[in-house]
């Protein structure tokens, strides 16, 4: 369980580029087995995963208490859909970088500086494969704060740069909203997503 202990404005959130380069002298993980950026466990994450030449990039809310060697139930999850359906690897990304076991325990103002870091991860992670594949998987959690939907259209943005395919697993919900990790068959299918109706209808969000 990971409660935050206060709100990312009143703690060091290292740039995007200074935790990589302080993952690169990275001793705690196998850097040739794991992307983990930041490299230790804090009270944010931009990136989680294991390292191949076609990842599924999975794109939840936000980070939990998943680690390397230490996956949580939500990236055992995804790490089995990503082989079943022919990836090599898998990046588990989110679309607020703030860890919190419970969405409700988010922050409930956007911190500028780190969705901007955390953009940049998102660029860099779509950067490292030829045609990359987005899975949407954030269930109706996105309801929870209402910056999540504008998150997500950056995210949309910086997809359309690097000619990102968007996926989905598993039923819609009624409202719209790409299944949540959790609860799929270990070989469920992914397939194709319409993320330009989707976030036409996230403006509909208050």
């Amino acid at each position: 369980m990971h409660i935050p202990s206060s709100t990312t404005d009143r703690i060091e959130v290292l740039t995007f580029e200074d935790a990589c380069l302080h993952s690169e002298r990275s001793e705690v993980y196998d850097r040739d087995k794991w992307l983990y950026i930041p490299d230790f466990y804090s009270e944010y994450r931009y990136v989680l995963g294991t390292r191949g030449s076609n990842p599924l990039i999975c794109i939840g809310i936000n980070p939990s208490t998943a680690q390397p060697e230490n996956l949580d139930n939500t990236l055992k999850s995804v790490q089995r859909i990503a082989l079943a359906n022919g990836f090599d690897s898998f990046t588990m990304f989110n679309v607020y970088a703030q860890r919190a076991t419970k969405p409700d325990d988010m922050e409930k103002q956007l911190n500028p500086h780190m969705h901007a870091e955390n953009m940049k991860a998102f660029d860099f992670v779509l950067s490292q494969c030829d045609n990359p594949t987005v899975w949407a998987a954030w269930g109706s959690i996105i309801e929870k704060r209402k910056y999540l939907p504008e998150c997500v259209k950056d995210m949309i943005a910086i997809g359309k740069a690097h000619n990102a395919k968007w996926v989905c697993a598993g039923k819609i919900s009624v409202k719209g909203h790409p299944h949540h990790p959790l609860y799929l068959k270990k070989d469920e299918p992914v397939r194709a997503f319409d993320i330009e109706s989707y976030i036409e209808m996230l403006t509909t969000f208050d």
